[in-house]
């Protein structure tokens, strides 16, 4: 088979490791795919980096544009020496929208995740017209997705005591990383260690007081959810909530809401945990292209 954009397959399916400086940040990132192909942004979430992407980029790449970074905090992005750096989502996501001005990102779908979420609405609201879709495979955007286990931290949102902060510092033990790829997984020898290990291998090496402010800041986040189910009621992007049904965080309600701001939203449910990607991603890149060839104008680079 052969791609018409140039007729060669294998440069397509290369998944390219970069680093790009922004805002004094040496941002880790992923590149896949054909530039002259509409761009889809990656955004992961706690717990993971660009890694979860590893293989959907190339499942993607033969269509589209395909760009995932490690935010800052996670994985292989460094913040440079002597760079100020407040590790809390309006800062992630300040740097994550410079980082898509400098690769020329005009307009972009964007699959958000967990953490990646937040992200991605922060640049939706501030751009909306640069927002082409919207996937969210476990990205939370209503109060009804938050379950039970965000008790200990709606503690520390109400009162970041250091005894109430130090609460929190256990969700980023190893065991507790691996418990969160595991939970609801119906058959775990599916999951590749080195998700959860490398996840592991970066709080070690960055600190878990990082992970510890943004888990305290994300009460910002459902502070700004009014502004988000403003955003899909007036531009109605489309919409894929692809969601692991058995989540020990998000519920699936939090998928089925995205249909009350915005009604042709499409929501799909997998019988796995939080990391859906990692036991069903032949299901959701399946999903995903169907989805985008069907909202998405790729005619720049027809199929193959």
């Amino acid at each position: 088979m052969q791609s018409p954009a140039n007729n060669t397959v294998a440069t397509l399916s290369n998944v390219h490791h970069k680093t790009m400086e922004v805002q004094g940040v040496s941002v880790f990132y992923r590149e896949a795919g054909s530039p002259d192909a509409p761009d889809i942004l990656l955004l992961h979430g706690f717990g993971a980096s660009s890694h979860m992407f590893r293989h959907l980029m190339t499942q993607l790449s033969d269509r589209y544009h395909v760009i995932a970074p490690d935010l800052p905090g996670f994985g292989q992005t460094t913040v440079l020496p002597g760079t100020a750096f407040n590790y809390n989502f309006d800062t992630l996501a300040a740097v994550i929208e410079a980082f898509t001005v400098a690769k020329g990102m005009d307009r972009y779908a964007m699959y958000v995740f967990d953490y990646g979420a937040p992200v991605g609405w922060r640049l939706a609201v501030n751009n909306p017209a640069k927002i082409t879709a919207v996937i969210s495979q476990n990205g939370n955007a209503y109060e009804e997705g938050l379950s039970d286990g965000w008790a200990e931290a709606r503690t520390a949102w109400a009162d970041a005591s250091p005894a109430n902060r130090d609460a929190l510092r256990k969700y980023n033990s190893p065991e507790m990383i691996q418990w969160q790829y595991t939970h609801g997984v119906q058959d775990t020898s599916l999951l590749a260690p080195e998700g959860y290990l490398l996840a592991a291998a970066a709080v070690d090496r960055i600190g878990v007081d990082v992970q510890v402010d943004l888990l305290v800041d994300y009460r910002n986040n459902i502070k700004q959810y009014p502004q988000v189910h403003a955003f899909f009621r007036r531009y109605q992007p489309p919409t894929l909530a692809i969601w692991g049904k058995n989540d020990p965080y998000f519920l699936p309600p939090g998928a089925e809401a995205f249909k009350r701001d915005n009604p042709p939203a499409e929501v799909r449910f997998l019988d796995t945990g939080h990391f859906a990607l990692e036991t069903h991603g032949d299901e959701i890149a399946a999903a995903m292209l169907e989805f985008l060839d069907r909202n998405v104008d790729n005619q720049a680079y027809p199929s193959r």
